[in-house]
């Protein structure tokens, strides 16, 4: 295999005999050594074109004099076909299929089993370089695409893993600002530059520094693509949303939000439970925003009749404060997830994309206060403690506890997506749970993750 390993290095060029032996060999060959490498060259063209005729010229392990060389399309050599779709040229779109398709060849260190010898281990440099590349181009692809919140996880990993890298960085912070979290924004690039103080004595490049400037100033142009809440792929027409909310004012401010967006159109609106009820019943929208506190008929009664109802639409909860105690009932009863009524349009897209994909978004002012409510709490209506949930499933469940989407855990356990999803949905059914949401409660409920853990 090193013969083959070192003509694919070679990138299709002729490699000498003489070099041949001397790399294979480390500069000690055999006394045969060129005997040996004839016999595995004529193996390698047996296994190569194994319906060549016997005297039949070779077209893929070629002689080249003086020596020889392989000639074969991009598509028949993983790593020439990695390092062409890198390249990939063209908008947002082809760039990230492109990079889609490069890390997906990507299956671990680049000749790894000869990484002793000088001529492998500076391709396999240049290769994780490429691998580096795609990663981050990938990344700026998805911010284009409007993919900030799906990012975010890739993203961490990627700058955990090469803190000195300046890209990385920039990407991630913009990657959570674009994704409403501006203070964990900030918050990235505060820990970059205690990194490259401690490691190499230096402050933050004027590029970082330039964009933290920005991010403190809420500049526009770090604003992400209008068209972040495009419709989830499949879902024909427009998401129909239903605005609940006490105050004319903030129901005014919903409807503007919403009737901005490509993709969303208001279907009905309320100003308490009741009416909400009666609304969502009569107009069947996809999407309810629903205040928790209301006179009357509360959001969270509300909420529970309207997702006990067959074919309920998705449920986002509105709060003012993030510590308040319906939080973690209505979690529980199988809302998709919650915002603060003072978060940014931004914020609240996100969540009416990420409840339309079926995931959970919870903002992170209100995460820890909930999290501390529901984690260890008894729930006597619960499924016991996952029972028949296998440990190839308990793996994902762990992951979905964790906030990741369904794209995120096909990348981190390296499945498709669709076989996420489709384990997700068998365990929600096994479980007799409404949404995923449910999934993170009885997740924390039953120990499976706790507060803090990694």
């Amino acid at each position: 295999m090193a013969v083959l390993a070192r003509l694919i290095v070679a990138g299709g060029r002729a490699v000498p005999v003489t070099t041949l032996i001397d790399d294979i060999w480390d500069g000690r060959p055999p006394a045969q050594a060129l005997s040996t490498i004839q016999g595995y060259v004529s193996r390698l063209r047996r296994s190569l074109e194994p319906d060549r005729a016997p005297r039949e010229e070779a077209g893929v392990l070629v002689s080249a004099p003086p020596g020889y060389a392989l000639k074969a399309s991009a598509e028949q050599v993983d790593a020439w076909r990695f390092e062409e779709l890198v390249k990939t040229g063209g908008g947002p779109a082809d760039v990230w299929a492109g990079m889609e398709g490069a890390l997906a060849l990507w299956r671990g260190p680049a000749l790894a089993e000869f990484a002793d010898s000088p001529w492998a281990s500076t391709e396999a440099a240049r290769l994780a370089e490429l691998r580096l590349t795609a990663i981050e181009r990938r990344a700026d692809a998805g911010l284009s695409l409007g993919r900030a919140a799906a990012l975010v996880a890739d993203l961490e990993a990627h700058a955990a893993a090469q803190p000195l890298r300046e890209e990385a960085w920039r990407l991630l912070s913009l990657a959570l600002y674009q994704a409403g979290r501006q203070g964990d924004a900030l918050a990235a690039l505060r820990r970059a530059r205690d990194i490259w103080r401690d490691e190499l004595g230096l402050d933050l490049s004027a590029a970082l520094r330039r964009l933290e400037g920005d991010m403190l100033s809420q500049a526009p142009h770090l604003e992400g693509p209008r068209w972040l809440t495009t419709l989830p792929e499949g879902k024909p027409g427009n998401v129909r949303v239903v605005v609940v909310d006490d105050q004319a004012l903030v129901r005014a401010g919903l409807r503007v939000v919403v009737d901005d967006q490509p993709g969303f159109e208001i279907a009905g609106e309320a100003e308490d439970g009741e009416r909400a009820i009666a609304v969502v019943r009569e107009t069947r929208p996809d999407l309810v925003l629903m205040d928790i506190q209301m006179p009357g008929l509360d959001g969270l009664a509300a909420a529970r009749r309207i997702l006990a109802d067959p074919n309920p639409p998705k449920v986002i909860m509105m709060t003012t404060f993030g510590t308040d105690e319906n939080l973690y009932a209505a979690l529980r009863a199988g809302v998709s997830g919650f915002v603060l009524k003072t978060s940014s349009p931004r914020r609240f897209l996100v969540a009416m994309r990420a409840a339309c994909a079926g995931d959970a978004l919870i903002d992170p002012a209100v995460t820890t206060q909930l999290i501390a409510g529901f984690a260890g709490r008894s729930a006597p209506d619960a499924p016991a403690a996952l029972a028949g949930v296998s440990d190839a499933e308990l793996d994902i469940v762990k992951l979905v506890a964790r906030g990741l989407t369904n794209e995120q855990i096909a990348q981190t356990l390296a499945v498709p997506e669709p076989a996420v999803a489709t384990t997700v949905a068998a365990v929600l059914n096994r479980l007799d749970l409404v949404d995923r949401a449910q999934l993170v409660v009885l997740a924390y409920e039953c120990g499976l993750i706790t507060p803090g853990a990694g």
